[in-house]
Formats: C-alpha cells, structure tokens, sequence
C-alpha cells in the first residue's frame, strides 16, 4: 500500500492519533501499536516542558517507534498558539507541529484568522506546519499558499463523534489542494473513517474515537482496518451510481 508522505517524510501509517484522555499510559501505548500509528500527537500544554525526560506521556514513546507531533490545543489566540510551538522545539520535541487555534470554547471551532496568523509566524521561523482547520475551501487554501506542510479539516467538532458531516467540502479540499489533507476531529468509528479514507483524502487523525472507546485496544484495530480499507476502495475506483438495475451477468447466449 502506498505511504502517506508529509513534507518529503515518509509515514507507514496513514493513521494518525492522539494521546489524551486514555485511562492510563500503558492503555494509551497499547491503543497507539494497535492502531499501527507512525506519527502520534502530543499537546504542548498538557506535558512538563520543563522536564520532558520525566513527562507521564512522554516517556511512554518511544522516539524510534513512533514520530512524535506537538500541537498547540487548548491554544485561543495566534500568540498563544506561537508561544507553545516554540516551547515545544525548544524541550527538544520537534521543529513540527500540528497547529491549532480555537475560537469558541462551546464548540471548539477553531479561529480562522488567529490561525492564518499564527502559521505565517511560525513557518517563517521554519516550522513544519500541519494546520487544524474548519471544512473551508478558502481557508485551505490560504493555508496552502502561506507554506503549510498539510491541512487538516475536521470531519466534526473536536470529541463529537459525529462523523463526516460534509463530504463534499472535504472531496473539494482535496480536489483543490496539492499539499496532503488529513481529517482530523470527529471521526467516531470504523465506519466513518473508511467513509472518509473513500474521498481520497491522505489520512485522518484521531484521538477521542480511540480513548473513549470501550475498548481502546480493540477500536483502534477497527480504525488501522478501515483506514486501510477506505484507501484501497479509493484507488481502486467505485462502480457508477445507477438510477435502474443491471444485471450482473450478461443476457447474450442465454436461451430464449
């Protein structure tokens, strides 16, 4: 199967996950390996900058299994956002990060100017910026033009759970953008990420699907899967939608 690639980096997994709100680390870790996740996300706010060797999460992953992806969640404004990308390169995590800014603390949505704002700093400085956004075409595609790495558009509101609620905005980012789009927030089970995965996005990201599971383990097994099924459903093309039957097999040669 083909490799997500993100800014000249290959990934095994087109599946990315996030490490809040497991039960416990060990659940969390073992979630992570069964989803067969490369690249994992940790949020810069919530781990012991001060002393990352000693952080609960962080000493759980281990750096040559898995690509660690610091973002900037819990941040609501460009500078907050800028300040804990930085924090984060310097504590050693990396010089990537999943950028996010949230507008609303009801509906978790994220700011899309405060956004805009903040990737322009931070790829000046020479940050890899994958950019949480909302399901708008012009806002990808001013992330696009500002130098982001990839963009990643929700599918619904950050814990929902509520699936991909407007395919065809997500199809025509994808159809629009030359940089990867992952979805990220909102994807609640199996079936929504093959749904998703069937839109030939490049990949999708989730956290609370998994954590809040009854068995993390076990729906992160269904998560690789579907993934994994989404994507070849995608490239190997669907039948065409037809508003009449057809037979399935040829009516020549049969006897009258």
């Amino acid at each position: 199967m083909d490799q997500l690639m993100i800014a000249g980096r290959s990934l095994a997994s087109r599946l990315i996950v996030g490490t809040g709100k497991y039960e416990t680390p060990e659940i969390m870790v073992r979630a992570i390996r069964a989803a067969g996740a490369a690249m994992v996300t940790v949020a810069v706010r919530r781990v012991d900058i001060d002393n990352p060797d000693r952080d609960a999460i962080l000493r759980q992953l281990d750096p040559d299994e898995f690509e660690l992806l610091p973002n900037t969640a819990g941040c609501y404004s460009a500078d907050d956002a800028v300040r804990f990308a930085r924090l984060g390169r310097a504590a050693g995590m990396s010089e990537w990060v999943k950028l996010e800014v949230i507008g609303d603390r009801d509906t978790l949505l994220p700011d899309t100017g405060e956004l805009l704002s903040a990737a322009d700093t931070l790829i000046r400085e020479g940050f890899v910026v994958l950019a949480y956004t909302n399901d708008d075409l012009i806002t990808a595609l001013r992330l696009e033009d500002l130098g982001v790495a990839a963009v990643m558009p929700l599918a619904s509101p950050i814990g929902s759970g509520l699936g991909l609620l407007n395919p065809r905005n997500i199809r025509l980012i994808k159809e629009r953008l030359a940089v990867p789009v992952i979805v990220d927030a909102g994807v609640g089970t199996a079936s929504d990420a093959c749904a998703t995965m069937e839109l030939g996005v490049d990949g999708i990201l989730m956290n609370t699907a998994l954590a809040e599971a009854r068995d993390p383990v076990e729906m992160a097994t269904a998560m690789r899967l579907a993934v994994d099924a989404g994507r070849r459903a995608y490239l190997a093309g669907r039948m065409p939608r037809r508003e009449r039957a057809q037979p399935s097999s040829s009516p020549e040669g049969i006897p009258e």
